[in-house]
């Protein structure tokens, strides 16, 4: 089943871990799509899986509001409309106590987390009016219950629910959805660096299993596979949703491990 047959994607972040695994998911269902990366680098690996595909790769940085009105207005010129804004491009170092986190870290982090949905919403909107399009935006399960050693990336993911909530009734009148993925852990190359600056390195693997009371800390084709219902019409009278993929990490009381007393 095509459930984005003929829709354009703008998918920011989408050249490795979510958002690659969303953009196999959006082309097999049938979508034309603008991936966008910082990364010259994973751009060339991400064209090599993806060699074939109606896609276009930008190389922007989507902090910069004129860098992003040139990308969509690029995604416009080459597929002739915007269906769909995906808001999956993020960074989460520094994985600091907020005290310890530097001005330039809390900055950046607001930046590209927060300000890049400010960014790609300013200027996409008209043409989401125009098809009664809609956005969607990776949370995180952090954004609702918080994170040790990693405030200031919790932050940014709650301001992410804030905003996906606001702008879902500011853009109801218009038919245009605003939805949000929120993953606990997932297996990408994001998560692998937050994972060497924890303090107990060799525990991790353990403990992401364990948070997840499924059982095991997911790949990323989990979260496409949610991205993709939320991008499609089988998810039409959903909007201003955070929708948990998370193996019920948010459930109950933390698992105690089998050595404790």
């Amino acid at each position: 089943m095509l459930q984005l047959k003929h829709k354009v994607i703008f998918l920011t972040g989408g050249t490795e871990g979510i958002g690659l695994e969303c953009a196999k998911a959006y082309l097999n269902a049938g979508a034309q799509l603008a991936i966008v990366s910082n990364s010259a680098k994973s751009i060339s690996e991400a064209a090599l899986s993806l060699n074939g595909q109606p896609v276009i790769f930008l190389e922007t940085d989507i902090a910069k509001s004129s860098k992003v009105e040139e990308a969509i207005t690029e995604t416009i010129f080459r597929f002739g409309k915007l269906d769909v804004i995906h808001n999956n491009a993020g960074i989460s170092n520094p994985s600091k106590p907020l005290h310890e986190t530097t001005e330039e870290e809390w900055e950046r982090l607001f930046e590209v987390n927060v300000k890049g949905i400010y960014n790609t919403t300013r200027f996409g909107i008209e043409e989401l009016k125009k098809s009664k399009g809609n956005i969607l935006n990776t949370s995180s399960l952090v954004g609702q219950i918080g994170q040790e050693i990693h405030a200031a990336y919790s932050a940014t993911k709650g301001a992410i629910n804030a905003l996906t909530k606001s702008m879902a009734l500011d853009y109801a009148s218009f038919g245009v959805r605003v939805n949000a993925v929120a993953p606990a852990g997932v297996w990408t190359p994001m998560l692998r660096n937050w994972s060497k600056e924890q303090p107990d390195v060799s525990s991790i693997e353990s403990y992401l299993n364990d948070i997840h009371p499924l059982g095991y800390c997911p790949e990323a084709d989990v979260i496409a596979d949610a991205c993709l219902f939320l991008i499609s019409q089988q998810a039409r009278f959903i909007t201003g949703c955070i929708l948990p993929v998370s193996g019920g990490a948010e459930l109950g009381y933390r698992k105690i491990s089998s050595s404790s007393n």
